[in-house]
């Protein structure tokens, strides 16, 4: 499973088959828009086209080798991410976070016995509960 930490980076990947829509966890962006509205929709897919205000020191233009022709793919996987509770957006609770250079985290189930070893335990748990809030319909088995 893969944790997503930017939504236009994120959202070309999955486009493009670099990542399976079936992989992510959760993208966490730095976004405040709601897909469905054709309003919003137009500027983030404008700014990101590097056509609009998006384009500034704090973002770049990802979806600039993306056509008109294309726009359809990229809301119906902003689309699905927000349906499917995979899309997190922390400005919308007030939060600012930063654009990182990386932008996927590879998550893995242990395989191993957690009781065992405590930070393994914590970061399963830790791990447990993002699943829980991205609304993810992956199974746990708690019995590793």
């Amino acid at each position: 499973m893969r944790i997503g930490l930017s939504l236009s980076r994120c959202v070309r990947d999955i486009v493009t088959k670099k990542v399976n829509y079936d992989d992510v966890l959760i993208i966490i962006a730095r976004t405040d828009f709601d897909p469905l509205d054709d309003k919003q929709w137009g500027s983030i897919w404008k700014g990101y086209g590097g056509g609009g205000h998006i384009n500034n020191i704090w973002s770049t233009p990802e979806w600039v080798n993306f056509t008109q022709a294309d726009e359809g793919a990229v809301r119906a996987v902003c689309i699905a991410l927000q349906t499917d509770g995979k899309l997190h957006q922390p400005r919308q609770f007030g939060g600012n976070p930063l654009r990182l250079p990386y932008y996927w985290l590879e998550t893995m189930a242990p395989d191993e016995d957690t009781e065992s070893n405590p930070t393994i335990k914590k970061a399963w748990d830790q791990y447990k509960i993002v699943a829980g809030l991205s609304n993810n319909k992956q199974q746990f088995n708690d019995e590793f």
